[in-house]
């Protein structure tokens, strides 16, 4: 246990199976503010590289993992790999339950399966919380060239208990908190807002524009690399900038990892574009920090999709963070986010993002102003440090205090004053 903090009170176990906890950096933030407010937490996870037992980051957080030996495309195989998720999650739950007290559960989605547990934790009488990173109906529709309209009727039955049978849901933007409300029929006081991003102190504070050289312009693409991400579109764009301004004061890295990853080589290999485009695959946190920080401008090119409107990309406030000024499309959440830091295009074609990047690589007034904006949006409101306030108080809600006065991400505060948690006999059935 770190000095300096509260000891430990109740327990939260964290479900999370898109990814090893140890490269989900929201889960690795919101274990850091539990153990900051007194709690303990778990993670229950697939297995990453090296097994780690504890969640690197934070104090004492342990990793219960196990294996995922599907995966693949296709409508089975996904099926195979929720279910098996969910059975290897509810055996190691139960045998935390027997060995240790477990005072509530968190589940991250997709999938949208775990509504099953919640089930579990409502009869006895604790707390379940749908932390909902992903939109699992419109994610399908955006991956698959023809969806079914009974799988899309499941996916959207399974979203539905997912939030109904949640003691609480956290929505990672506005747009997600008006869809369990309406679309999930869920009471506006069960869901709270907690936004992605890095922490105050995970950002260097040195000023970009300070570091950056002005003979050797960089465009950073960060994040997953995957079919709905549509990152051969930078690509292209990188192509017609060759055309636009030359190849010889700019240069795109990409990273990141993800199932198009050996396409998009492939694919810069045959068009000639080594020289331009550089990839680095998957970055811890401080090389992502690094790279930011020595870029000129980064690049978002997610296409016009229902879920790309709704969602926040975490590409784009990793970007602010670092004053790096945004080339995006113009869509509901990456506007709500990114204001006035970003340069929009219509339609997210090689042709416009290519001609926003060769307009701004050339206009140092319009960038410092852009910088200036995305510094305070993410000072002022995206980071985490404001994120893990409205995190740790939906907590405070639902157990029992530890000792007060706790620590939270932000440093020392007191108990939440808010309604404490509802009896389960008053909590939103199915």
């Amino acid at each position: 246990m770190k000095a300096g903090t509260a000891s430990y009170g109740a327990h939260v176990v964290i479900v999370v199976v898109n990814l090893p906890a140890e490269r989900d950096r929201r889960v690795i933030r919101e274990c850091q503010a539990l153990e900051a407010a007194g709690y303990r937490a778990t993670v229950i996870c697939p297995r990453g590289p090296g097994r780690p037992t504890t969640l690197a980051g934070t104090a004492s957080t342990s990793i219960l993992s196990f294996r995922q030996p599907f995966a693949g495309n296709g409508v089975l195989s996904f099926a195979a790999e929720f279910a098996w998720a969910l059975i290897a999650v509810t055996i190691r739950l139960l045998a935390l339950m027997v060995r240790d007290r477990v005072d509530a559960v968190q589940a991250c989605n997709p999938p949208d399966v775990f509504w099953v547990l919640a089930l579990l934790m409502r009869a006895l009488r604790r707390p379940f919380v749908f932390d909902h990173h992903d939109l699992s109906p419109e994610l399908y529709q955006c991956k698959t060239e023809r969806p079914r309209a009974a799988v899309l009727r499941v996916l959207l039955l399974l979203e539905r208990l997912s939030w109904r049978c949640a003691t609480a849901v956290v929505a990672t933007n506005e747009s997600y908190r008006e869809l369990a409300i309406r679309r999930g029929g869920c009471a506006p006081d069960r869901v709270v807002v907690v936004r992605n991003g890095p922490t105050l102190a995970e950002v260097d504070p040195a000023e970009p524009s300070a570091r950056q050289p002005e003979d050797r312009r960089l465009i950073a693409y960060l994040g997953v690399i995957n079919p709905q991400d549509h990152v051969e579109v930078a690509v292209l764009a990188a192509e017609r900038l060759v055309r636009l301004r030359g190849a010889t004061d700019w240069r795109m890295v990409i990273a990141g990892d993800g199932d198009s990853l050996p396409a998009l080589r492939a694919m810069v290999a045959e068009r000639g574009l080594d020289q331009v485009v550089r990839f680095t695959g998957w970055l811890e946190a401080a090389e992502v920090d690094r790279l930011l920080r020595s870029a000129t401008l980064g690049i978002q090119p997610d296409k016009r999709t229902r879920m790309a409107e709704l969602s926040t990309m975490a590409k784009t406030v990793e970007y602010l963070a670092r004053g790096l000024p945004v080339v995006a499309v113009d869509l509901l959440e990456t506007r709500r986010t990114a204001a006035d830091a970003a340069s929009y295009v219509a339609n997210g074609t090689p042709d416009e993002l290519a001609a926003a990047l060769d307009r701004l690589l050339t206009d140092d007034a319009a960038r410092t102003a852009m910088r200036d904006v995305a510094r305070r949006r993410f000072r002022h409101h995206l980071a985490w440090d404001h994120q893990a306030i409205a995190y740790t108080d939906l907590w405070h809600r639902l157990l029992p205090p530890a000792t007060p006065p706790t620590l939270t991400a932000t440093g020392p505060r007191q108990r939440s004053s808010r309604a404490p948690a509802p009896e389960a006999k008053d909590r939103p059935v199915v």
